[in-house]
């Protein structure tokens, strides 16, 4: 509803006006649940237009994985932006998005995938690989998985199944087959049991479906960061090989090192046929790119396009983002992070009767808050209190599913940075759920 808020925090008169400014002429659908205006950010701050700061554990939705302001993609932005901004890369040639692709290639490291689309976001990277996928297998219909988020253009949406408003009154949709996702925690089994019986599913549903391709989010993000058993992706990959069905792997959130690899899937050991890719790899600059190899993106001149996609600042911005992230080993400091969050959050777990369960790979981790850890019963209501009560104390939180905190901060965060991170968000548990 226009001017709720999720989380209402007193603001002064910058705030006020700004947002009031705002909902004249910014559409109704877009939503944003906290009161803060943000007006810059450094490394894993932002700054509100107050003058307040904060300890980002969000990074603009697992974007900023390099850091805010990160003098390196400023100055590439910088120095491209002086020579040209847009060539029009569906028309004519140019160096960089080549330059961009190659970088891109090299840190994927797989002789599999060779061959690249270049866009503008993460759902247009997925529906890239959806035509792609039906143009080589000439089939129509997809296999994708329950609490699934691949995007809301009308393809991608169309698997999308995280929250009923985002498909609401947008009926009908393009041929899917939805299947159960090993959610072990909520379907109240262990993790190779519902391994087996979502493998069990999927199996049948592909004997049952002519299908071209099956999307999967190696680590769902909006449906709440949820990490399957190793098993189970080994099992899918293994399914869509035996039915000939191309695996379409979602890394749009996942990726650039967020889990420590650079793929997500890399820390199951399989590689997919078509991989899209976005958020992460612009360093802040929209960008997407899917990438299959040459014999799957046979499709012909003409067949796929856009405007945007090959962008030169965008492709400057990329190339520094993925030379930045190889340079400082910022994986190695996800996985090095990472641990030492998960050993931490663990013994909260032990500690406090609302959190029910902490997953996560590297710096990609979502605590459930559930009302007992008995019932698991979801607790929406908590999750919000918590990230508004973070958010009085000077830290960024954001949610994902109906009752997940997800952690994901830039990956340049420091030791210190994730402890105060750590600090602040205990405090916050125990000032609204106790």
């Amino acid at each position: 509803m226009p001017g709720h808020f999720i989380c209402d925090l007193p603001i002064g008169k910058k705030s006020k006006a700004i947002i009031a400014r705002d909902r004249k002429i910014i559409s109704g659908c877009t939503m944003r649940d906290q009161s803060i205006v943000i007006k810059d950010g450094k490394g894993c701050y932002l700054t509100d237009v107050e003058g307040r700061r904060y300890l980002d554990f969000g990074a603009g939705i697992a974007v900023m994985n390099v850091g805010h302001a990160n003098p390196y993609v400023l100055s590439a932005i910088r120095r491209q932006a002086s020579h040209m901004t847009h060539v029009g890369f569906a028309d004519f040639f140019h160096e960089l998005p080549v330059i961009f692709s190659e970088t891109l290639m090299k840190t994927i490291n797989n002789k599999n995938l060779d061959n690249v689309f270049l866009s503008n976001s993460g759902t247009e990277a997925v529906e890239a690989a959806y035509k792609c996928a039906r143009w080589h297998t000439k089939k129509k219909r997809v296999i994708a998985f329950d609490h699934c988020f691949h995007g809301r253009t009308m393809g991608s949406l169309s698997m999308t199944n995280s929250k009923p408003v985002q498909r609401e009154r947008y009926a009908p949709f393009l041929p899917v087959t939805h299947v159960p996702y090993p959610y072990w925690y909520r379907m109240q089994m262990e993790p190779e049991e519902a391994s087996s019986f979502c493998l069990d599913k999927l199996e049948k549903a592909m004997k049952n479906t002519d299908a071209a391709a099956l999307f999967m989010e190696t680590i769902q993000g909006e449906g709440g960061y949820v990490v399957p058993p190793k098993s189970f992706v080994k099992g899918v990959r293994k399914l869509c090989t035996q039915h000939n069905i191309l695996y379409c792997d979602d890394e749009v959130q996942s990726g650039g090192f967020r889990t420590g690899k650079f793929l997500a899937i890399d820390n199951f050991s399989v590689t997919p046929d078509i991989v899209s890719m976005a958020k992460s790899i612009g360093g802040g600059v929209p960008i997407g790119a899917t990438i299959s190899s040459k014999k799957i993106m046979d499709w012909a001149p003409g067949a796929h396009s856009n405007t945007f996609g090959g962008n030169l600042v965008s492709c400057a911005a990329g190339i520094a983002a993925l030379n930045y992230m190889k340079k400082k080993k910022l994986g190695a400091n996800a996985q090095r992070i990472g641990k030492l969050m998960m050993k931490r959050l663990e013994e909260m777990k032990e500690q406090h009767e609302t959190i029910g369960d902490v997953r996560g790979i590297g710096l990609m981790i979502g605590i459930e808050i559930v009302k007992d850890k008995k019932s698991r019963k979801i607790n929406p209501n908590g999750r919000d209190a918590i990230q508004c009560e973070a958010a009085r104390r000077g830290m960024i939180l954001l949610g994902a599913g109906k009752n997940v905190i997800r952690f994901c901060p830039p990956l340049v965060i420091t030791r210190q940075e994730a402890e105060r991170g750590l600090d602040i968000f205990e405090e916050s548990v125990k000032a609204t759920c106790h």
